[in-house]
């Protein structure tokens, strides 16, 4: 048995097939399956059941599964904390935000990484929030911060804050003033791509009330969702954050979605499994802070 052998394990049985596995494992299927066959081998034991669908494991699959997970966790945190200890050393960090939090916060909080974390080299990756839970499930990134990011076992997270969706449109006389879902939902909408967080809560809401949501755009830039607004294209749900700096100017009018109130949770988020550096609480912390100094608390 070697981490190779294991790492491997761990990602058939998290993709719960060979090929997606192999693919993401950069290896040719045949020497995937020789890997899991030499570990079967060598505990005696069958470590997955093959159907048609693809694989799940046996229960003996699951105990090593769950063993694996802790094994390559502590081998990945004794190489970092090891490797930390050398005096020109740097921590490498891979951090992942979503669009909008990038352009609050993002160039503040890299600013202030290299300031007071001079061991940190931070690596800052700008994804959809659906997309970081993703990666972060492959373990490609270290810490994220995101919406939406959904409960799992692989994944710690941290509740931060709530967000309220506006409707957002050019000015109508009417800034400000709450309207309800049904309302909202007579306007032709841009709304983000499948799977966003955004648009699966309004989609959510309106298929609760029996509502067809009007798409006439789908987008998966949040500045171009606000340029078409501001051509008068169309209207949009988003976060008021996302339009804050038009509407005090006046070019737009964002008001609260109510009856019922559309939200989104802000979540930090990291492997669950691996135990984290000195230096990544230290980071995690940062991020709070810039939070924290974004909405005034």
């Amino acid at each position: 048995m070697n981490f190779r052998q294991l790492r491997s394990f761990v990602k058939v049985v998290e993709t719960g097939n060979m090929t997606r596995a192999a693919a993401e494992l950069c290896l040719a299927q045949p020497a995937l399956g020789m890997q899991v066959r030499q570990l079967e081998e060598d505990l005696g034991v069958a470590l997955l059941h093959r159907h048609s669908r693809g694989v799940e494991p046996t229960e003996a699959g699951r105990v090593l599964y769950l063993r694996a997970q802790d094994i390559l966790a502590q081998v990945e945190s004794t190489r970092r904390e090891v490797a930390a200890i050398a005096p020109d050393a740097g921590e490498p960090i891979r951090l992942g935000m979503s669009p909008s939090l990038i352009l609050a916060v993002g160039a503040e909080l890299a600013v202030e990484v290299r300031e007071t974390l001079p061991r940190v080299l931070l690596t800052l990756t700008e994804e959809m929030s659906h997309v970081l839970a993703e990666r972060l499930l492959r373990e490609e990134l270290d810490v994220v911060l995101a919406y939406g990011v959904p409960e799992h076992a692989a994944i710690g997270r941290e509740a931060l804050r709530d967000e309220d969706l506006v409707l957002v449109t050019l000015p109508e006389g009417q800034a400000g003033a709450p309207v309800s879902l049904a309302e909202a939902l007579e306007y032709r909408l841009a709304i983000p791509e499948r799977r966003d967080v955004v648009r699966e809560t309004v989609m959510r809401a309106a298929q609760d009330l029996g509502i067809e949501v009007q798409i006439a755009y789908e987008v998966r830039s949040i500045p171009a969702i606000r340029a078409l607004v501001l051509r008068g294209a169309a209207a949009s749900i988003l976060p008021r954050a996302s339009v804050a700096d038009d509407v005090l100017a006046g070019r737009l009018d964002a008001r609260p979605v109510v009856d019922p109130v559309l939200r989104r949770t802000l979540y930090l988020a990291w492997p669950h499994k691996r135990h984290p550096s000195p230096s990544e609480l230290a980071l995690r912390e940062r991020i709070r802070q810039a939070l924290r100094r974004q909405t005034g608390n």
